[in-house]
């Protein structure tokens, strides 16, 4: 599945249980096997976890759709297939899932943690693994998570491990998680531009960030954004002036 496919599905993902998973309708067409039926089964009950923790901390709840959404941007610029777009994709979502076993004060800790505090939020993503590897076929997606946040240059955590040898999709969550970050507003900041947040991931690519991954994260945003405001562009003008509405949905939703 490349670029163009994902262009034109519109990425609201609501994490409504009863509803798949964005790239889940490219393989129920062709993939009906165990394998995937048995994930999905799974993906549908970690979906209610992810919304539990929506009722203790909603931003952590939309940066996960998001992240799974940059995730895919990246993953179809690299010419991923439908099976590990999927498996992309759900390592995306349930990244932070962990985040579940951090207590109240520092999850939704308005501003910076004390060195203490840190020391404890840095355990969801060996959480995220405990949780995530109960659930049969989600072994790999357990390890994906387990180590989005190791830097390239080997000063990461939670194992300090460098280069590839740290998951591809580990790589591609990182810098998706930190390009969300960088751009979403928060009670204590204002989001910065896209622009900027390219420059930033440019900035500590070698260091913390794959450097051959930026660089097909930017073009794919910038080929994604692009075409998206000139499909936008396109249907205002054919719509109604009473429908244009839905297509300014439609653009924030991406």
């Amino acid at each position: 599945m490349g670029l163009k496919k994902i262009k034109n599905m519109q990425y609201t993902h609501d994490l409504d249980p009863n509803k798949s998973s964005w790239i889940n309708f490219e393989l129920i067409q062709g993939l009906e096997n165990p394998q995937f039926n048995t994930r999905k089964q799974s993906e549908l009950a970690l979906r209610s976890l992810l919304k539990a923790l929506d009722l203790r901390d909603n931003y952590t709840y939309g940066h996960s759709i998001r992240v799974a959404h940059y995730c895919l941007i990246l993953g179809s610029h690299l010419l991923l297939n439908p099976n590990d777009l999927y498996e992309l994709e759900l390592s995306g979502l349930f990244h932070d899932i962990g985040k579940i076993g951090i207590p109240d004060h520092i999850l939704c800790k308005p501003t910076g943690l004390s060195s203490t505090e840190f020391s404890i939020m840095k355990q969801h993503p060996v959480m995220s693994y405990e949780i995530l590897k109960n659930f049969k076929n989600f072994e790999s997606i357990s390890i994906n998570t387990k180590h989005h946040h190791e830097r390239f240059d080997g000063k990461g955590y939670p194992e300090g491990l460098q280069g590839e040898a740290i998951p591809l999709f580990s790589r591609i969550i990182l810098i998706a998680d930190t390009f969300d970050a960088i751009t979403s507003s928060r009670v204590y900041r204002v989001g910065k531009s896209q622009e900027i947040a390219f420059q930033e991931l440019l900035e500590f690519s070698g260091s913390q960030f794959d450097p051959t991954l930026v660089r097909h994260f930017i073009s794919g945003m910038r080929e994604f954004t692009a075409d998206l405001s000139e499909n936008t562009s396109l249907k205002a003008n054919t719509l109604k002036p009473e429908e244009n509405n839905v297509i300014i949905l439609e653009k924030k939703s991406a």
